[in-house]
C-alpha cells in the first residue's frame, strides 16, 4: 500500500512522519548510531530483505539523514546532523518501550558512555526550564 506525502502538512509530526515514518528507517538510526555503517551489517543486524534495504538506505540519503562515503570499493552510511538530531526521539521512543512492552530478549539499551548507567526519563521542560505534565501542555490543531 503506497504511503500518502505529508511532505507539505501544516503538523510538523506529519511532516516528521513523512520522513521516518516507517519502522525500519528508525531502527536503521538506532543501529547507525551503534556504529553499524555497511550495508551487510545494517541487513544482518536487522534481519532484512536486501531489497527493503537498499530502497530505505536510499530514501534516508535522499531524505538527508544519512550520507554515503566510499571506502575501498564498499559504501559507507554515516548520520548526518538532521539523523543525529533524532537522538532523543530514539531515546523516548526506547524509554516508552522499556516501560510500557514486555521485552521477549534483552535488546539495545542506550545508556551513559561514561557510566555505562541507563539514562535518566526524558522530560518535557518549558522554556523557563519547569517539567511540564500532561495537564500542562495544549496542542493546536489548524
Amino acid at each position: 500500500m503506497k504511503r500518502k506525502c505529508l511532505e507539505g502538512d501544516g503538523c510538523p509530526v506529519a511532516r516528521a512522519l513523512d520522513v521516518v515514518g516507517d519502522w525500519w528507517t528508525l531502527l536503521i538510526i538506532r543501529d547507525a548510531f551503534a556504529g553499524v555503517t555497511r550495508f551487510g551489517d545494517f541487513q544482518k543486524h536487522l534481519g532484512v530483505a536486501k531489497n527493503i534495504l537498499a530502497t530505505r538506505l536510499k530514501d534516508m540519503v535522499e531524505q538527508g539523514l544519512l550520507q554515503t562515503s566510499e571506502v575501498g570499493a564498499r559504501s559507507e552510511y554515516q548520520l548526518t546532523d538532521k539523523g543525529r538530531a533524532l537522538m532523543p526521539v530514539l531515546v523516548t521512543l526506547a524509554q516508552w518501550g522499556e516501560a510500557h512492552t514486555q521485552p521477549e530478549q534483552a535488546g539495545a539499551r542506550v545508556l551513559d558512555a561514561r557510566s555505562l548507567k541507563p539514562l535518566r526519563k526524558v522530560e518535557i521542560l518549558a522554556e523557563d526550564g519547569r517539567v511540564l505534565g500532561l495537564d500542562d501542555i495544549v496542542t493546536q490543531v489548524s
